[in-house]
């Protein structure tokens, strides 16, 4: 739940929109919302839909880990690669 809740903070920030803004939306107060995206509560369907259509998303998008995998295997796989540059370690030519 803790990716959900930082997902939502960080697209909500992306659209320029403030607590007190998706508070209003959805009909909390801003301090409840805070503790949402605080993954001080569990994020259920009808949370997970009033956010996505009020930040104009798929709910996926906001529990969705797919990207930050993604993201860590590449840079993980730079570094490996570099790593192995640095040290002068045979990279077969499939894995560059």
């Amino acid at each position: 739940m803790k990716i959900c809740s930082q997902n939502i903070r960080k697209i909500r920030r992306s659209k320029d929109l403030t607590q007190e803004y998706m508070a209003f939306e959805m009909g909390i107060s801003q301090k409840a919302y805070s503790d949402i995206e605080n993954a001080k509560v569990k994020i259920n369907l009808e949370i997970l839909t009033k956010i996505s259509d009020i930040l104009d998303i798929k709910p996926s998008e906001i529990c969705s880990i797919s990207h930050k995998c993604a993201n860590d295997f590449e840079d993980k796989y730079q570094s490996l690669l570099e790593y192995m540059k640095k040290n002068d370690i045979s990279i077969p030519k499939e894995y560059l």
